[in-house]
């Protein structure tokens, strides 16, 4: 029986780790195919032309082949349209792979969530003053995607409708609660409605977008719960990175008469 092989299919690198000397081993998050494993044999050695294109947070083409849960690459293409993110952004980008690589089940496709983070890395690389809104956003779509994220536009114990007086917290065992007043991140429920909203259009990334921006202090504290919970961790270890910079960075900046406090973002 013949080799299953699969040509030019869209992807980007999530992670990539040692096989062997001269070998690397790809978790490659496709369109059509899902997050899958690759192995790129020889891709460590100088006259690799798979050596400068293998890189995260750029668009490629690859080709593969093979039938195991591992397969071989054959070919890989750069696609070009942005530069790699860099600095705040690079970390930001980082932070998404993390989070496919820990709730994306292997060979599971979902086109709509490729495209999504197709476009949060081409904004994170465009957008630098944007990064919260835009981690934000693909947090809600890929939390929807995954069928982890509750109804936006209900009480999650009673599925009675939001009370436009009302304010509520998002749990991550029953959806949206009625908060208490000592509730500092809840959002209004107006705000939930329309990040429900969003979601429903037909271009739910930009439209979720600008309603992160305009709630993400109180959003962020809510999704990063949820995402812990059904990642299984306490701390992603992209933000365990960002919280060690922190701890570098203020007591140097303390120490400097008139210097600005660290602007390093929050994934």
């Amino acid at each position: 029986m013949a080799t299953r092989r699969t040509s030019e299919e869209p992807a980007f690198v999530l992670h990539r780790y040692d096989w062997s000397e001269s070998s690397l081993i790809l978790e490659v998050f496709t369109r059509h195919h899902g997050r899958i494993a690759l192995v790129a044999k020889g891709v460590k050695k100088p006259t690799s032309q798979f050596r400068p294109v293998l890189l995260p947070l750029q668009p490629l083409s690859l080709s593969w082949g093979g039938d195991a849960e591992v397969r071989t690459l054959k070919a890989a293409q750069w696609q070009g349209g942005h530069v790699m993110p860099t600095g705040d952004a690079l970390l930001s980008g980082s932070y998404l792979n993390e989070l496919l690589m820990r709730l994306l089940a292997r060979d599971d496709p979902h086109p709509g969530l490729f495209d999504h983070y197709a476009l949060a890395v081409q904004l994170l690389a465009e957008k630098a003053d944007a990064q919260q809104p835009i981690l934000r956003a693909f947090e809600l779509l890929l939390l929807q995607s995954v069928g982890l994220l509750p109804d936006l536009g209900c009480e999650g114990s009673t599925l009675a409708p939001l009370d436009d007086a009302g304010a509520y917290v998002l749990s991550p065992e029953s959806g949206l609660c009625r908060a208490n007043d000592d509730d500092a991140q809840a959002l209004g429920a107006g705000q939930w409605l329309a990040l429900q909203a969003a979601l429903q259009e037909p271009d739910p990334f930009i439209a979720s977008l600008r309603v992160c921006a305009a709630c993400q202090a109180g959003l962020q504290p809510q999704l990063r719960a949820l995402l812990h919970y059904h990642s299984g961790v306490r701390v992603f270890r992209t933000r365990q990175l960002l919280l060690d910079v922190q701890s570098l960075v203020r007591p140097r900046m303390a120490a400097e008469p008139g210097a600005a406090a660290s602007g390093i973002p929050s994934p």
